[in-house]
């Protein structure tokens, strides 16, 4: 039976999908399929975008797995009028593709061979793309192969959702599951006439998606069971996949049964693969455990442990360790000449002394960095607090830093460092985000190889994700990061990979973030500009730190911690404040917080005649309120006047503990037995000058 009816309908002799002559529509499996209905939802959502962002009610004829995807197009930036995925036409491009691809091609041979010979005249192609949707390989009917370099779906096209929005490749890479994508359904108008089934294909080690396997051609190709063709496909490459792998583990087992004959059953041993993820376990610790496991087999098996070098040698697998595996012996294992692997051999005693001596470092890092925020408040002690728990935690990866300018928030993202360090040489590094142009953001966070945009540098430059990698990455200002790089970000701190731009390959990182803002993240999220998503992931603890204002005291605390640390680097006495200076400074709002304290230290320090800071050296708007002046000017009390007994005692209490103390006021008040800022007033209450021994 041939019958045309309308161009906007299909022939009802190209499917054996059912077909309605009255609606023009078919039934894609279970789904109805109207192309024009599609073809009218597409436009209003293009035509409408952000009411369909918000309806979160897709049209009854586009499948939600669809609205979806064209959403995330959308916002995507990706152009609907786009007619081409793009593509690398670069021969050492490919190259690398092929190299670093070779065992999902090699397991994928067998299947591509047999299925080839029966696509031919089929009018369809079976393509395998990599984990980034970058086609690496392609077979079937001829004239399909020729179109579909029309819309580059050829050797080195790239088809996730990012480069060229909803189709089969792209959105089985998302959703991570069998799809198909029919005609009207893609996104971009330049391939609407083609229909593509996709499945992933994972990892059987560690079940990360390494690739998808897509059977696509011109839309009447499609029949209801591609996508259980394709998923079968993937299934078979999979397998192959396992094969390989349990004899490349075998080979490296007996590779180090050769090279190890000191090797003693009790020891802990680990093999790991050429990417540094672990294929054998005995009798080690699984991850943050202490608990020992006995048997070859065990819940760690897949984890990602290192990066080989490519060298090969001993002395630089030794350096490539992380800090928490460097009690252990390794060796390079190799396979016809190549560095395939390496064992991990970790002693059966171990040394109690050396981790108690790390213990101990790590202890004596976080005192010091708990040292360096001065303050005794309520609110200030309870963020510290939760910052060393953070420090001390081995689970918990991300703590975000909320405050107003200038109160100190990357201290804390030092204080976790300090409770973190595992070695002495754990990198630090912070990026300002308010500091960064929008062109930059993703090169400084994720870094590029060489010649991926113009003005990269020539050698390539890692991103400061990688250069933190087994430390801690304080990014300040987050909120200042640009929506579009916001997605990225999340991907990095999920999985824990970082992609340089214009690589495909995969850079595992070991790190802690600590994210800092000034400001309110919540907000910014109902205006638009910061995804939810992130917000949950760097937010999972949180620390508020107070503002200046509403921390008391602990003023006259960083006083003296200000007036004493810029005194010893200049080599001269401290200042010292009267009591009107100081309840002046008290009574202040500080709107610079802690930062503006020091800075007007330092300028009391250069400006000031002589050492004595009284009311009229301070700034006009710390002393225009008048509460510094006035208040409390009755309670100073000179000894001369008191004629008290217990007044002259306590005044001589002072001036002995100040003597046996050697003028330290932080012993003195706790020989005394009253807080730091007491001690202060009750110094100038008395007339009693700090630097009189």
């Amino acid at each position: 039976m041939k019958r045309e009816i309308g161009p906007n309908h299909m022939k009802i002799n190209a499917l054996p999908a059912r077909t309605s002559l009255a609606t023009g529509q078919m039934v894609l499996g279970n789904i109805d399929y109207d192309e024009r209905a599609t073809m009218r939802a597409w436009e209003s959502f293009l035509a409408d975008e952000p009411k369909c962002a918000r309806d979160p009610v897709h049209p009854s004829h586009v499948r939600s797995l669809i609205h979806d995807s064209w959403y995330r197009s959308a916002t995507g930036g990706i152009n609907a009028q786009g007619i081409e995925a793009p593509l690398s036409s670069d021969r050492d491009e490919i190259e690398y593709l092929t190299r670093a691809n070779a065992e999902l091609l090699s397991a994928a041979r067998r299947s591509f061979a047999s299925l080839g010979q029966l696509l031919d005249g089929t009018g369809a192609m079976l393509v395998l793309a990599d984990s980034d949707g970058v086609l690496i390989d392609a077979i079937g009917d001829k004239k399909t192969l020729h179109d579909g370099m029309d819309i580059h779906l050829a050797i080195g096209g790239k088809w996730n959702e990012d480069a060229v929005g909803t189709n089969g490749i792209g959105t089985a890479l998302w959703t991570g599951e069998p799809t198909f994508v029919h005609a009207a359904e893609h996104f971009c108008a330049g391939i609407k006439s083609w229909t593509c089934a996709g499945a992933p294909i994972r990892d059987p080690l560690d079940g990360k998606i390494i690739g998808v396997v897509d059977l696509s051609g011109y839309s009447p190709i499609f029949r209801p069971h591609n996508t259980a063709l394709v998923a079968a496909t993937a299934r078979q490459i999979e397998k192959a996949l396992a094969e390989q792998q349990q004899e490349q583990r075998t080979r490296l087992l007996e590779a180090f049964i050769s090279s190890a004959p000191s090797y003693r059953r009790k020891d802990g041993l680990v093999i790991v693969d050429h990417r540094g993820r672990a294929i054998f376990c005995n009798n080690v610790p699984d991850g943050e455990t202490t608990e020992m496991m006995d048997g070859p087999m065990e819940p760690g098996r897949g984890r990602w442990l290192m990066n080989l070098p490519s060298s090969g040698s001993e002395a630089d697998l030794a350096r490539a360790l992380p800090a928490h595996l460097r009690s252990c012996h390794i060796t390079p294992l190799k396979l016809d000449g190549d560095l395939r692997g390496a064992a991990l051999v970790f002693p059966s005693v171990p040394s109690v002394s050396s981790t108690a001596v790390v213990h101990q470092e790590v202890n004596k890092h976080l005192q010091d960095a708990v040292a360096m925020i001065v303050g005794e408040s309520e609110a200030l002690q309870a963020a510290i607090d939760i910052a060393c728990r953070v420090a001390r935690s081995g689970s918990v990866t991300s703590l975000l830093v909320e405050g107003e300018t200038g109160v100190g928030k990357e201290l804390f993202a030092r204080l976790v460092h300090a409770g973190s360090r595992r070695a002495a040489n754990d990198p630090f590094i912070a990026m300002n985000c308010g500091a960064i142009t929008r062109d930059l953001f993703g090169s400084e966070l994720f870094g590029h190889v060489a010649g991926a945009f113009t003005g990269a540098s020539r050698e390539g430059k890692p991103g400061v994700f990688e250069l933190a990698n087994g430390g801690v990455l304080s990014l300040d200002e987050i909120g200042e990061l640009p929506l579009e790089i916001q997605p990225f970000l999340l991907r990095v701190l999920e999985e824990r990979v970082v992609h340089r731009i214009g690589d495909s390959r995969g850079r595992p990182v070991d790190v802690r973030l600590v994210a800092s803002t000034n400001r309110d993240l919540k907000q910014e999220i109902a205006a638009g500009r910061f995804r939810r998503d992130l917000y949950y992931r760097i937010g999972a603890v949180s620390i508020i730190v107070p503002p200046l204002r509403e921390r008391g005291e602990d003023v006259l605390l960083l006083i003296e911690h200000f007036n004493r640390q810029i005194a010893t680097a200049a080599g001269e006495d401290p200042l010292e404040f009267s009591r009107e200076a100081l309840d002046a400074l008290l009574a202040y709002g500080w709107p610079g917080n802690v930062r503006e304290l020091k800075n007007l230290v330092g300028r009391l320090h250069v400006l000031t005649r002589g050492r004595d800071v009284g009311l009229h050296n301070l700034p006009e708007e710390i002393t225009a309120s008048g509460s510094g002046s006035e208040a409390g000017s009755d309670s100073r009390v000179p000894a001369h006047e008191s004629g008290g007994t217990l007044v002259e005692a306590e005044r001589q209490a002072m001036k002995n503990a100040l003597a046996a103390e050697g003028g330290n006021l932080s012993r003195v008040a706790k020989r005394l037995g009253i807080s730091r800022p007491t001690l202060y007033r009750k110094l100038d209450q008395y007339g009693i000058r700090r630097g009189f021994i």
